[in-house]
């Protein structure tokens, strides 16, 4: 098993004798002296990195930044501008040092005269293999001005897909949250207040206000170990979610029945899968290998899966319209278009409109989902926090009615 990559600070010289420094992604302090030798550094110093106290405080490289600085690339090539002067204009204006750093590095590889999709393949965190493939075969057709359009475009939409989603699934959760938050203040601090008013009346309560006032005690009694046990549970599902895939997958299935989220994770996955597709198989990726990609980048186990036994299945010789058709997952119309796409020879311009008719539907869903939303949020908020109101002043409004 080979050992994973780490990064290692470097001082040397290169070729003409001038001082050279960065960062290499290695195995092992001899595999980066390997491969700054390649590049034609003599390397005098190479340091594993170590974490610092403050390493926190610096921003972290995200899939939007890498979108960003694939869109400059394509408009750079496009602009006649070299792939090297590329690389280093862009490292060169990017505010974040880890950007920064990552670029330089992938730079000095490309000015060693290593394929960009080698250098890139070297720093996995970042540029997946679905990335590498492409920009691979743009090197190969000579044709990584178009190539690099198409990436861009494509981490574009994932991106702005992405964000819906995200859009979707936590506005509601947050404002939740927040309504539990005030919740659970008015009844552990201000309640309390109220009722040791209460004490001093000496007239029996009304149902409504005793009701609340046991809610409220048990809150201060026991509020303290329910806190503790959800936060344990949540801590030991998502420590369980990420070491066990069969606990992911049913996640993901699970997320599929719920109500309008479930039909926009669908139509998500759908569009992922399209989007996909469509990039690599007009890219000049060969079908099973598309598919592989497209598997992947579905976002959801369900489809992950649907797609994998597709790729069986054509790989078999069987049409992907019919392959898609027995999973099924897909929708007729999505299944139609590919029909089409395979009878005329223009499966990827089929997807890609495949893709776009999902992407606005999902874009126009997650507006729906919100406006719908929002009143039902407020309404909640206001029987809630007016019932703890009421059941606190009710008890004052009836001395002031036997007055």
């Amino acid at each position: 098993m080979s050992r994973a990559a780490v990064v290692f600070d470097y001082q040397g010289k290169d070729k003409q004798g001038a001082n050279r420094k960065g960062e290499i992604s290695a195995a092992s302090v001899l595999e980066a002296k390997n491969l700054l030798r390649r590049q034609g550094i003599s390397a005098q110093k190479v340091k594993k990195r170590q974490k610092s106290l403050f390493s926190g405080r610096e921003k972290k490289i995200n899939a939007a930044d890498i979108s960003v600085v694939s869109r400059q690339i394509s408009t750079m090539l496009g602009a006649g501008v070299t792939l090297l002067q590329s690389l280093e204009m862009i490292a060169q204006g990017t505010s974040k040092p880890g950007m920064r750093r990552l670029l330089s590095s992938i730079a000095d590889e490309v000015r060693a005269g290593t394929p960009l999709s080698t250098a890139l393949r070297k720093h996995p965190l970042y540029f997946d293999d679905l990335y590498c493939d492409l920009v691979e075969t743009g090197e190969q057709s000579g044709s990584l001005e178009n190539i690099y359009d198409r990436i861009a475009t494509y981490k574009e939409k994932a991106e702005a897909l992405k964000s819906k989603v995200k859009k979707a699934m936590f506005y509601p959760i947050a404002v939740l949250v927040v309504a539990f938050i005030v919740t659970t203040i008015l009844l552990v601090f201000v309640v309390p207040q109220f009722e040791e008013i209460f004490s001093s009346f000496g007239a029996e309560l009304p149902a409504f206000t005793q009701f609340v006032l046991g809610i409220s005690r048990f809150v201060q009694d026991f509020g303290i170990f329910i806190g503790m046990g959800i936060v344990g549970a949540g801590f030991m599902f998502v420590r369980a979610h990420r070491k066990s895939k069969a606990l992911r997958d049913r996640v993901d299935a699970t997320v599929l029945k719920i109500p309008v989220v479930g039909e926009i994770l669908q139509k998500a996955a759908v569009a992922r899968f399209t989007r996909t597709l469509s990039t690599t198989f007009s890219a000049g990726v060969p079908l099973i290998g598309a598919l592989d990609s497209a598997a992947g980048a579905s976002g959801n186990a369900v489809y992950r899966d649907a797609i994998l036994f597709i790729k069986k299945e054509v790989a078999g010789g069987l049409q992907m319209n019919t392959a898609m058709r027995t999973t099924g997952v897909f929708p007729d119309m999505v299944t139609q278009m590919v029909a089409i796409g395979e009878e005329s020879g223009a499966v990827d311009d089929m997807l890609s409109k495949v893709a776009s008719i999902y992407e606005a539907e999902v874009d126009d869903m997650v507006d729906g989902l919100t406006s719908l939303i929002e009143p039902m949020i407020m309404a909640v908020l206001g029987v809630v926090i007016g019932g703890l109101i009421v059941a606190m002043y009710l008890p004052i409004f009836q001395m002031g009615n036997v007055v």
